[in-house]
């Protein structure tokens, strides 16, 4: 019997305004799919070779692009799947820690080399109630005030990471937690490279399933409600978006990284999931101009993108020039050094859309982190 891989998936059918179950299987000698209606009991897509889709991307949670349709995997379809697939996979909670949100580029960089994959994120700023709520195991400690002090003293980005055993992997990244002795005993270690001491440690973990649990719930509840608010201004700033094919090729570590060394502030950041809607809407400035138009569109809404909020003197006029020509093509000739230049393959997957009017900047940052996120 040749090995295949079964998922429960569902997709939004928008002109029937229904959501559709069906069975994908994927191949993985030949890396080919097919898809069973669930409801009409019929085949709906015959087993076709399929080169974007690969085993990695394929766990209980995630959001993938089979043939330009979004389809969310809720379940696996058998038994065989569930113990190979899904066995050794966890969530855990990542936070950057005031003093390395500067260098969160690394950092990401870091956890994509541990293989794993960042699946949300989001920064925000804590209020003094939020950050003694996270922290509430320690409330009679007596570091417990300094803690909540340097917390809230500037912005952290709060990530979910999935991965094999993904809990105790992102803490070997980590180190201990006192800085000093992690430069003694674990001197790669992301708190030997950019903490200083036992609170000013750069990262946090959860230590276990249960706090992994309540602290990705605490960042990003799943019911009702909303987390902690993110840090946009959307003032005097440009809206950078790192595509989805730029996020499964890995490059945001890299990209992050670049911009921030270039001298951009990073004032916001999060991760969206757009739906073709959101998609068209946020680019329908492009409609009618851009012949690529429609495959832009399907890039967008084909995976997770990463949204920041770019501030700078005259932001968006900078921060485009920076960008480089939407072409990579011709970045590469009269702009070697700029993002698309550097991280883009096409038109279409050129690694980040980035503001072009300068006029538009306030309402892109609007459109994802008040509309969006509101």
């Amino acid at each position: 019997m040749e090995e295949r891989f079964a998922f429960l998936a569902e997709w939004y059918d928008p002109s029937a305004a229904l959501l559709r179950r069906y069975q994908l299987l994927f191949y993985p000698k030949d890396g080919s799919v097919e898809m069973f209606d669930v409801k009409n009991q019929r085949t709906f897509l015959r087993r076709t070779k399929y080169d974007e889709l690969h085993q990695e991307d394929l766990f209980v949670g995630n959001r993938v692009n089979v043939f330009s349709r979004q389809l969310d995997l809720i379940g696996y379809g058998d038994q065989y799947t569930g113990n190979k697939l899904g066995s050794k996979k966890e969530r855990t909670l990542a936070m950057i820690k005031p003093d390395a949100v500067n260098k969160m580029g690394d950092i990401l960089q870091m956890i994509n080399d541990a293989n794993l994959i960042l699946t949300k994120a989001k920064m925000t700023k804590l209020t003094w109630k939020q950050a003694a709520d996270f922290y509430t195991e320690h409330q009679t400690k007596s570091f417990f005030n300094n803690l909540v002090q340097f917390m809230t003293s500037g912005p952290v980005v709060a990530m979910e990471l999935m991965g094999d055993e993904a809990v105790s992997v992102w803490r070997r990244i980590l180190g201990p937690t006192d800085s000093g002795v992690a430069r003694k005993e674990a001197p790669p270690s992301l708190r030997a490279q950019f903490g200083t001491d036992g609170t000013r440690n750069a990262g946090h973990g959860s230590d276990s399933l249960a706090s992994a649990a309540r602290e990705l719930e605490f960042f990003f509840p799943s019911t009702a409600g909303h987390g902690p608010a993110n840090t946009a201004n959307c003032t005097d700033c440009a809206c950078c978006v790192i595509k989805p094919h730029a996020i499964s090729e890995a490059l945001t570590g890299k990209i992050l990284h670049s911009i921030s060394a270039a001298g951009f502030e990073i004032s916001a950041l999060q991760m969206f999931n757009m739906d073709r809607a959101n998609a068209e809407e946020f680019l329908e400035v492009y409609k009618g101009v851009v012949t690529e138009y429609p495959n832009m569109v399907a890039e967008l809404c084909s995976g997770p993108c990463m949204v920041l909020e770019i501030r700078a003197t005259d932001a968006p006029k900078t921060f485009r020039e920076f960008c480089g020509p939407a072409d990579p093509e011709i970045a590469r000739h009269l702009r070697p050094d700029s993002l698309r230049a550097l991280y883009g393959k096409t038109k279409v997957q050129n690694a980040v859309h980035c503001t072009d009017l300068p006029e538009d900047g306030i309402l892109e940052v609007q459109y994802f982190f008040k509309i969006l996120d509101g």
